[in-house]
């Protein structure tokens, strides 16, 4: 018998406020058809003046853990993965305990970006193989239309804001692909490629926030390429191919990207979750959003073989294989 750090609930949140392209039309010169034709996205939500990601994640964290049939109290831990918190610090993790009304455990962040769900999965899973927590809350939040230059057409239709989470609970496996819980995992990173995906601000650089950058041909070109080869890392790992896997749920950056990277896998469109037309690029929060919504629309159940893979600034790029 092994220890398993096994998918227990699932939630999600989207602020109220809906852009739809032709709203941007007015204000960026851009159109809905060019919008569509390039990323497939149709409409994203904008978080309200005074609504920060802590909330958004607290939001979505609530929903995991009513889909758990859990409280605060039985959380052990918080990862949150986001590139936009509240604060410089503390972490949005502790601001999100604070906001659940949980008073023991621990928190903290984890920043890789669009990746960074990814890692955030993978940490987890490692504090509950280890022993360090029973129950984990993982969270990815994001507020991106607050680092977007609105006079950037290239990039300020992309991207928009939500939160998404899940539960994750110890349980004994049998140590075979038919266990449920997280399976398999790659990570990666290569520094050479900052230049491509970046935030021209930081503290130490220059004490500003700045604004998101990004040459998009050049992280469409690693994003299909290196997407699926984690992907097949990973199923490797667990002698698997794509015929066994039921939904590959992707980072949700562009309709095109997702498209690309099943073509390379061998998987039909129709075994991927895609939530890219409604959500926009939601970075770190893209894949728990959509994992959630898979669960909330029927696509996903419990055995089925999951996928997810992303890619984002660094650049970081990573897989991990649930089975539900």
């Amino acid at each position: 018998m092994i220890r398993r750090a096994v998918v227990k609930g699932v939630g999600h949140y989207l602020p109220k406020r809906v852009v739809e392209n032709a709203e941007l039309e007015k204000t960026v010169d851009t159109t809905d058809d060019w919008i569509r034709s390039r990323s497939g996205i149709e409409r994203r939500h904008i978080a309200a003046k005074g609504e920060f990601t802590s909330d958004l994640g607290a939001a979505a964290a609530k929903a995991a853990l009513d889909n758990a049939g859990m409280s605060a109290d039985d959380i052990d831990a918080i990862v949150v993965a986001t590139s936009t918190p509240d604060l410089t610090f503390p972490s949005c993790a502790t601001m999100i305990q604070n906001k659940l009304g949980m008073t023991k455990g621990y928190g903290f962040d984890i920043q890789a970006v669009c990746a960074g769900f990814v890692f955030a999965l993978t940490n987890a899973n490692a504090l509950i193989v280890s022993g360090q927590a029973e129950r984990v809350l993982v969270i990815g939040a994001e507020t991106f239309s607050r680092i977007m230059d609105w006079e950037d057409r290239a990039t300020c239709v992309l991207f928009g804001d939500g939160a998404g989470a899940l539960v994750l609970e110890a349980a004994e496996g049998e140590g075979t692909n038919d266990d449920r819980g997280l399976l398999a995992f790659d990570l990666n990173s290569d520094g050479r490629h900052k230049d491509i995906l970046y935030v021209d601000g930081g503290v130490s650089s220059n004490q500003q926030t700045g604004f998101l950058r990004m040459q998009g041909k050049e992280v469409f070109r690693h994003a299909v390429e290196k997407l699926a080869a984690t992907a097949h890392t990973s199923l490797d790992k667990l002698n698997m191919t794509g015929d066994d896997v039921d939904w590959i749920v992707p980072h949700q950056a562009n309709l095109r990207i997702i498209k690309g990277t099943a073509n390379r896998m061998g998987v039909g469109m129709d075994r991927v979750v895609v939530t890219v037309s409604d959500h926009g690029n939601t970075s770190a929060a893209s894949i728990p959003l959509a994992l959630s919504v898979g669960v909330e629309r029927g696509q996903i159940k419990q055995g089925h073989v999951i996928v997810t893979e992303a890619i984002g600034g660094g650049l970081a790029w990573g897989s991990v294989v649930i089975r539900w």
